[in-house]
């Protein structure tokens, strides 16, 4: 309980004295009165040892009440071990140049995002289209729900003449905003909860599981694809290494000579280029040896195997028409083939953890603790295995 009360502090206001006093009102708070009758509210406390004080403000300006509510915020912060003269000093900046929606959504992607997402253009890009024209510039802290809502709404609905309805994207943009403000908040960059109660349903709709694996005589379309020298060169070669080795397309896109090792014929694929973060080596299947030393012959260490590099948006938009160039009745795209991949392995006999290395995903349970096994001679035979299987 405070020890001092309105009327104690208006008596001493204005009126002046010979020395400065100072009145304790408990847990560190006290009103500093100068010789002219001037009232500073002043925390004392400890951080790191060392004492020290912090200004709250004058009386009246600074009621009682008030004061006391600052005490109670800095005592949370010497609590997570900030020193409140500091978090103040941060606060008064922030008031001064206010954190805005971009500020804080462009925070999460380089700080976070760059190193731990392999979509970060593709969030960026959203961010670009669907955030940043309508709230960008608004002040984070004074941003409310129905703020984001109707941006998520826009990409929910669409835009007539300008952008399809897409209820799915519009779940992924706000998991992705939700996450950035999150990160902000605990690493105390700024502060909103405007979205901690948002779920995708809210926004949009939930990505529907896939299970499109394609059948032997479309799969048997795709290869003849790979060997039409009619086609373009990058999209041969980048479908050729999806249907034989089981890669995601960032892995190929990304991929540059110096992964492939042809002396003892693996590719090494950087953790930099991996969805799951690990290092994936991969034997080169017998059967494309020839076709990629040639490839690799003029190309230095820091070129990109597929020669250029493309945007993850044009990769993809390829691979989502790629099937009715085909002439298939039902839809696919190029993360499909992976799936294929994988089944038509696991049909063969394929172990499912060698399956697993070859796709990149990360083994489970003890064995992702205690097994770092690459299983090279078993992938290195699975690999030769299929290529038979897809030239034959």
């Amino acid at each position: 309980m405070g020890k001092l009360f309105d009327k104690h502090l208006k008596v001493l206001l204005n009126k002046e004295r010979d020395k400065t006093i100072v009145m304790s009102d408990g847990n560190g708070l006290g009103a500093r009165v100068s010789p002219k009758g001037r009232i500073q509210w002043q925390l004392r406390y400890y951080h790191g040892g060392v004492e020290k004080r912090v200004d709250l403000g004058r009386y009246p300006e600074v009621s009682l009440v008030k004061a006391r509510e600052q005490s109670r915020i800095c005592r949370e912060w010497l609590a997570e071990g900030h020193d409140p003269k500091v978090q103040k000093a941060l606060l008064r900046d922030e008031r001064l140049k206010p954190v805005t929606v971009k500020d804080a959504l462009e925070y999460w992607l380089l700080e976070y995002a760059t190193d731990n997402r392999a979509n970060v253009a593709k969030h960026r890009s959203q961010f670009n289209r669907h955030i940043y024209p309508y709230i960008g510039d608004l002040p984070l802290s004074q941003t409310e729900t129905h703020h984001w809502i109707e941006c998520f709404d826009r990409v929910r609905k669409g835009i007539p003449g300008e952008q399809k309805p897409a209820p799915v994207a519009a779940g992924y943009v706000m998991q992705n905003a939700k996450q950035a403000l999150r990160f902000c908040r605990v690493r105390h960059y700024a502060v909103s909860r405007a979205l901690d109660d948002l779920t995708v349903t809210d926004v949009g709709k939930k990505q529907a599981k896939k299970d499109r694996v394609l059948s032997d005589s479309e799969l048997l379309d795709v290869w003849k694809y790979v060997h039409d020298d009619c086609n373009l060169p990058y999209y041969r070669t980048m479908i050729m290494l999806l249907i034989l080795t089981g890669a995601r397309t960032q892995e190929i896109r990304l991929s540059a000579r110096g992964e492939w090792d042809l002396d003892s014929w693996l590719w090494t694929v950087p953790k930099s280029h991996s969805k799951s973060s690990v290092k994936i080596v991969r034997p080169i299947p017998q059967g494309i040896k020839a076709w990629l030393k040639n490839q690799c012959e003029s190309l230095a260490d820091g070129d990109y195997l597929l020669g250029e590099l493309k945007s993850p948006e044009a990769v993809s938009q390829f691979g989502r028409l790629l099937w009715r160039r085909l002439g298939h009745k039902a839809p696919w795209t190029l993360h499909d083939l992976r799936r294929t991949v994988a089944t038509r392995l696991n049909e063969d006999g394929v172990m499912p953890h060698i399956v697993e290395q070859l796709l990149g995903h990360s083994l489970g349970g003890v064995m992702s603790i205690y097994n770092h096994s690459q299983y090279l001679d078993e992938k290195r035979a699975a690999l030769d295995a299929w290529f038979k299987k897809l030239d034959n």
